[in-house]
């Protein structure tokens, strides 16, 4: 261990042997003065008055309550550690809004208590009425507490629905999150899209995406290992380059079991938008009404467009469906049927494009041979 480590645990030491210190001097100080206000009262009483002296008293008494604190001071000072230090990992692994959220009610809790014990207070009631403002402050308080943190959501889309109506349409607000799902980082485009400045925006990572993304790179299949490892250097990639922002958000939904309902989940509390490839998430996406960017949609909306009339020159591989034809492909996968093509399988020949079909599946294109043209 070198002298750097050294210097780390001694000062670490002091601020512990400082902390254990001044709650053993909190807890002495409590306990004299408990035991001040003891002697009172059993001197008032009369109990002990006859065997001591009420100065005596008083002195045992606050030197046996100062002794008790001191005594106290290092249990209690290592249950405060443990319990802050719970209560901390707690609220780290709570997400922003639930927390906001509860706030927001434990402040209406504590406005309704405080509304009602007034008129309380002015009846007076018996034996209760002084003690009604605190009763009712912890009752409202948890209850508000437990609601707010529960109807986060419906919290903010009362506040804030309106400033959120004004940003969409104000061009020159802050572009909203893109959520990377799983499919979309494997598939790797994104880089080059990102790259591009397509995307605006920081790109989210969530921790549940990174976590599936590990097992799949630690798969014993190895097709999986690759695509999970492809996956991670992709976002290594991103990462590294100047023209995005990754973040990776650890917000873990531990009441949902499906990552696709997760994703659904923040983008909701993010206000963002999922990009993928996966066409389920897509569609619950679009019932769910969260944003979608779908890569397979965008590369098919900028692939180059074929007119009817227009030459190519398609290498023919195979024979089509139908009797006489050949297919051949575009270098970005899209099939080229050509009518009376089987004859010029394994040759590059120049065709001329006759139609062009768009389906959900992606584009085809019909064509026939230049030489058949000539011929008619």
């Amino acid at each position: 261990m070198n002298e750097l480590n050294y210097r780390a645990l001694g000062k670490r030491w002091e601020v512990k042997r400082s902390l254990v210190i001044f709650v053993r001097v909190v807890l002495a100080a409590a306990g004299a003065s408990l035991g001040y206000y003891g002697a009172s009262f059993v001197s008032d009483s009369g109990v002990l008055a006859e065997f001591l002296h009420d100065g005596y008293l008083t002195g045992l008494f606050i030197l046996g309550g100062a002794l008790i604190g001191l005594a106290l001071g290092l249990p209690v000072f290592r249950r405060l550690k443990a319990g802050s230090g719970r209560a901390i990992h707690v609220l780290l692994k709570t997400p922003t809004n639930e927390l906001a959220g509860g706030v927001i009610g434990l402040v209406i809790g504590w406005i309704l208590a405080l509304v009602i014990s007034v008129p309380l207070l002015i009846l007076k009631i018996p034996l209760v009425g002084e003690y009604l403002p605190i009763i009712l402050g912890l009752v409202l308080g948890y209850v508000g507490l437990v609601v707010g943190s529960r109807k986060r959501d419906e919290f903010f889309n009362i506040f804030f629905r309106s400033e959120k109506k004004r940003l969409s349409f104000n061009h020159n607000s802050k572009a909203s999150p893109k959520i990377l799902d799983t499919s979309v980082i494997i598939d790797g485009r994104i880089a080059d899209i990102t790259k591009s400045g397509f995307l605006e925006g920081d790109l989210i990572v969530p921790g549940f995406v990174l976590e599936e993304l590990q097992h799949i790179a630690d798969s014993s299949d190895v097709l999986k290992r690759n695509r999970g490892r492809r996956g991670l250097d992709i976002l290594n990639r991103i990462q590294k380059e100047p023209y995005s922002a990754v973040q990776i958000v650890e917000r873990n939904y531990d009441e949902i079991s499906e990552v696709d309902t997760k994703l659904v989940k923040l983008a909701k509390d993010l206000i963002g938008k999922v990009v993928t490839n996966d066409y389920n998430l897509n569609k619950v996406c679009e019932l769910h009404g969260v944003a979608v960017l779908n890569i397979n949609e965008l590369a098919n909306a900028v692939k180059p467009v074929v007119l009817p009339g227009e030459e190519l020159r398609v290498h023919v591989i195979k024979d089509g469906k139908e009797q006489g034809q050949g297919v051949a492909y575009l270098d970005d996968g899209t099939m080229i049927v050509v009518d009376g093509g089987r004859r010029y399988i394994g040759q590059t020949v120049a065709v001329l494009v006759t139609s062009v079909l768009q389906t959900a599946a992606g584009r085809m294109i019909f064509a026939k041979p230049k030489s058949m043209e000539r011929a008619l």
